[in-house]
């Protein structure tokens, strides 16, 4: 006489543990959806759908999205009616990459570290007062060749999350004529395809236009308060995308990108780390 099969014994999750948006995006996920199509659904990034999932994996200590989605589905939980809307409307804001298209959605960069939200408010309030005392249109701050931000310098990759991990993404600063830098971005995806990115621009504030295969931004302008930061702000159609500022080490060979996404009220802050090539 065989065996009985063993009992599975599902491991049940605390719901209470999940926030509203959590559960939001949990509950799409059990019904098939994928980031994309939930980033599209909500209005929001693909980033902040993945940072979404990854608290929640997080919290539950469970290693697959799919898989706490699942669990979730399978304790019936959607049917308790929880009120998705007990919380403030998101912050995120639809002018962000359509996550620049997948985990990032094609292993675009910059989706790290948090900073702590009183750091949030002394960027941002740092940001705003250079652009109100320097006017699009005024003369660089800085000189180009001053700055040791000059030169390539590749992303490290290792502290971006497997499930997101580009194979690599370079930024290069040159100097142009007549006082103008050239800023390059490529970045490579994990499955090989590239996204590009160039542009020539004065250090003074004054919006030109991005060529390459980039949709989600089409303008790009800089600032330059110091020789070691440069400010650099993406938009499309108008709409700012994003605020990054570059800072350099003391010894020039590592560089801090921290980027603030447009969103209303306290802005998203990520930051990344580039290591110079050249």
């Amino acid at each position: 006489m065989s065996a009985l099969p063993p009992t599975i014994v599902t491991p049940a999750i605390e719901p209470a543990k999940l926030n509203a948006k959590e559960l939001e995006i949990l509950r799409l996920l059990a019904e098939g959806h994928t980031v994309k199509s939930i980033a599209a659904g909500l209005n929001r990034s693909e980033a902040s759908i993945n940072e979404r999932l990854r608290e929640a994996r997080r919290k539950t200590e469970v290693g697959s999205s799919r898989e706490l989605a699942r669990l979730l589905d399978a304790q019936k939980i959607w049917d308790r009616k929880i009120d998705l809307s007990s919380q403030s409307p998101s912050t995120d804001s639809s002018d962000r990459p359509p996550h620049r298209h997948g985990p990032w959605s094609k292993g675009k960069m910059m989706m790290l570290i948090a900073l702590p939200l009183a750091a949030a408010g002394l960027l941002m309030t740092s940001i705003g007062a250079f652009e109100d005392v320097v006017a699009p249109g005024s003369e660089a701050v800085v000189p180009a060749g001053a700055s040791p931000l000059v030169g390539t310098w590749s992303l490290d990759v290792a502290q971006i999350p497997s499930a997101e991990r580009p194979r690599a993404v370079t930024i290069a600063f040159r100097e142009a004529t007549e006082g103008h830098w050239n800023t390059r971005v490529e970045i490579i995806a994990p499955d090989g395809s590239r996204m590009t990115a160039e542009s020539t621009a004065r250090l003074d504030g004054v919006a030109v236009p991005v060529t390459g295969n980039m949709g989600f931004i089409d303008s790009i302008s800089l600032r330059q308060p110091e020789p070691a930061t440069l400010v650099m702000t993406l938009a499309r159609d108008g709409k700012r995308v994003s605020t990054r500022v570059y800072t350099s080490a003391k010894d020039a060979q590592t560089m801090t990108e921290t980027i603030v996404w447009a969103a209303e009220g306290m802005p998203d802050i990520v930051t990344t780390t580039f290591n110079r090539t050249s």
